[in-house]
């Protein structure tokens, strides 16, 4: 599902999309060297965030092709969607329990770990004789998964100077963005032109172009401390981290028992055509672009101003899916706020959870990729129930009021000394 500071007397949180924000912040996540120049840092930087076009590209491939996976592996499309469902569970474990087994290990040995198991798992999917291999394949970029959101955000922090690490984790950030406009339609395009094994041959060819930049520009990263077990606890107990973890729950649950909708919405709700609904997809993704990069000016300057923003635009564009009316503008209008907002959940829940475990950010990073993962897939079924029982309007206005619960646990939760940092923009 993800800057330096000037403290103030107050404090509020700190940066954001992605990062430090207190000097205890940038001790704990930049404890290894930094490259020497930005001409050094920038391109492995970049060498991060393709890698994490990629990996979401890749997750939700099958999406595009469930249909074509299904015939040519001779399920039925029910059971095709465990490939998409099966590494979202996964992942929920996998990142606590990879950043504790990734103990003192170099965060650079870890990050071209993760892409090579990457690598691995597309050519499993390409070359699948069955559906057993397809969803082993799967699971192991369930794993990938897991792994990268915990590790990757702390990678960024370290790979830049304090004062651009912001600009940094919203550059990783924004593969998922790009990926959503470019990556998974590409992915469907390509299955539907060759097939679908050529699409996993296409990501693995990237793939290997990401872990080759990744060995030649990523420095040593070696880790301030090892993660313990009992640091997995510390999100759970600590007061300021526990309550971004109940705001991103409430507000990636509220979006996801919308979200799952969304065409449906507009089809039946504004009466768009299917062409219109397709264009309007693409303009969510691009939205999404935008906002990613929009939230790491508002956190470097206050998290918790970033996360009652984003919270508070969900949910506006939510409530404005059941006010707006019918039509083309208004389908638009709709489309391009909600866009726009969930392109700043990323960057403002791992703002939020750098900022408030600065002591121990990759076991932050861990737990809110479980939080997400369990967000994902109880908003989606609860959605779904809802639409089931009172339609699709009703799954918009739970989602509401699930983001505006949401907002609420953060602007108020989320006080005290701690939740006053302001922080120079990125």
């Amino acid at each position: 599902m993800s800057a330096t500071c000037s403290t103030c007397d107050d404090a509020l949180l700190a940066p954001a999309g992605a990062p430090a924000a207190t000097t205890a912040t940038a001790t704990a996540t930049t404890s290894g060297p930094v490259p020497a120049s930005a001409a050094a840092a920038w391109p492995a930087v970049a060498a991060v965030s393709v890698g994490t076009f990629v990996m979401v590209s890749t997750e939700f491939m099958p999406i595009g092709l469930l249909t074509d996976i299904a015939r040519g592996l001779q399920v039925t499309d029910g059971v095709a969607g465990l490939m998409v469902t099966m590494p979202g569970v996964l992942a929920a474990f996998a990142a606590p329990g990879l950043g504790v087994a990734a103990g003192r290990l170099d965060r650079r040995t870890v990050m071209v770990g993760l892409t090579a198991l990457l690598l691995v798992s597309n050519l499993m999917a390409a070359l699948a004789p069955n559906f057993a291999t397809m969803l082993v394949a799967r699971l192991l970029l369930g794993l990938c998964v897991g792994g990268f959101w915990t590790f990757a955000p702390g990678v960024a922090t370290q790979l830049v100077p304090p004062e651009a690490q912001a600009r940094a984790v919203s550059m990783v950030l924004a593969g998922v963005s790009v990926s959503t406009v470019f990556g998974v339609p590409a992915g469907s395009l390509l299955g539907s032109f060759a097939g679908w094994r050529f699409a996993f041959f296409a990501s693995a060819a990237l793939t290997a172009i990401v872990l080759l930049a990744q060995w030649r520009l990523l420095p040593a990263l070696p880790p301030s401390r090892a993660i313990r077990a009992r640091d997995l606890l510390a999100p759970l107990t600590a007061r300021l981290s526990r309550a971004g973890l109940i705001a991103v729950v409430l507000m990636v649950m509220g979006h996801f028992a919308a979200y799952t909708y969304l065409k449906p919405l507009l089809l039946q709700v504004f009466g768009l055509s299917a062409t219109h609904v397709t264009a309007l997809l693409l303009a969510y993704g691009a939205a999404g672009f935008f906002g990613n990069f929009l939230i790491g000016t508002v956190v470097a300057r206050s998290a918790r101003l970033g996360l009652v923003a984003t919270t508070g635009l969900l949910a506006v564009a939510l409530l404005m899916s059941t006010l707006a009316g019918e039509g083309l503008v208004a389908g638009a209008a709709v489309v391009l706020a909600w866009g726009v907002a969930f392109g700043m959940v990323p960057g403002a829940a791992t703002g939020w959870m750098l900022n408030a475990l600065p002591e121990a950010p990759e076991a932050g990073q861990a737990m809110l990729v479980t939080a997400f993962q369990v967000a994902i897939a109880s908003g989606a079924t609860l959605g779904g129930r809802v639409v089931d029982g009172s339609g699709i309007t009703s799954a918009m206005l739970v989602g509401a009021a699930l983001v505006a619960a949401a907002m609420l646990a953060a602007a108020t939760l989320g006080r005290g000394p701690r939740a006053r940092d302001a922080v120079s923009a990125p």
